[in-house]
């Protein structure tokens, strides 16, 4: 199936490869794991297994963000303001500028469809993943918070986490899908993580266990916001500022708690 959707996928979008990675959040089980549109053919690097390479992230990185800011009593219905905003205070506030005086990058960044909305609420800047807002609820909650709890969720950087700065929440810190995935598992599982588990027994001939699984689930979240966070990801009316009503994120027929993540220049989704 993979393989199927990937030759669409290179078709209409120019994607060179494809990869899954499906968890049970209940114990941390590995359901399925799909490395690359297909393992044998070398020449697109088809036995590299992009489900535990550093790829970054995009917006898929906002929701831990978010958790941070709710564990800090900012509500859904907090008022944000999606205006252009220049985040370097040595550059000036029209964002007219690319450098500051010492030569140093402005930072006013877009939201992918490039429009202003004015005042939003926290729901909807996050259902809607308006990335202005984003970095300014990412002011809010604090860098070296949001980086922690990213950490706590079993989330391992690529680089020196000293150097990230307010493009974190846009996903500028390089991370593998197979951690990314699991720390989504912590709000499906109302806040409580289980690190990802590959071999569930392994016997001999004999039927002496060799190896066994043993979850040791921890509480990382409180249960009252990963349940937030859950409620806002289902709101299919709080994606309407960007996806419409009736984009392909709605399942009609079951709630489903759903993010997407898209890097510049879309080299990874």
């Amino acid at each position: 199936i993979i393989g199927k959707y990937a030759d669409r996928n290179e078709k209409l979008f120019k994607a060179g490869n494809a990869a899954l990675i499906a968890l049970n959040p209940k114990n941390g089980e590995v359901l399925a794991l799909v490395g690359s549109r297909n393992y044998f053919d070398v020449e697109r690097e088809g036995n590299f297994n992009v489900i535990t390479a550093f790829r970054q992230p995009g917006s898929a990185f906002k929701p831990i963000v978010y958790s941070v800011a709710l564990d800090k009593n900012f509500g859904d219905k907090t008022i944000l303001f999606d205006l252009k905003t220049e985040f370097n205070p040595y550059c000036p506030p029209d964002a007219s500028q690319e450098k500051d005086q010492y030569g140093l990058g402005c930072y006013h960044p877009q939201n992918s469809d490039e429009k202003f909305r004015g005042p939003v609420t926290l729901r909807q800047a996050l259902g809607s993943s308006l990335n202005i807002p984003s970095v300014k609820v990412l002011y809010l909650a604090g860098i070296n918070d949001s980086i922690k709890r990213a950490e706590e969720l079993g989330i391992k950087f690529l680089g020196d986490t000293d150097a990230f700065g307010l493009s974190l929440v846009l996903g500028g810190g390089d991370v593998r899908p197979l951690d990314l995935t699991s720390a989504y598992g912590v709000f499906a599982n109302d806040g409580v993580y289980n690190q990802p588990n590959f071999i569930i027994k392994v016997e001999d001939s004999g039927g002496n266990i060799l190896e066994e699984s043993d979850p040791e689930p921890e509480r990382k979240i409180p249960a009252e916001t990963a349940r937030m966070v859950n409620d806002i990801l289902s709101d299919n009316s709080a994606r309407v500022l960007l996806f419409g009503l009736s984009s392909p994120l709605y399942i009609s027929d079951r709630p489903v708690a759903v993010k997407t993540g898209t890097t510049q220049n879309f080299r990874d989704a």
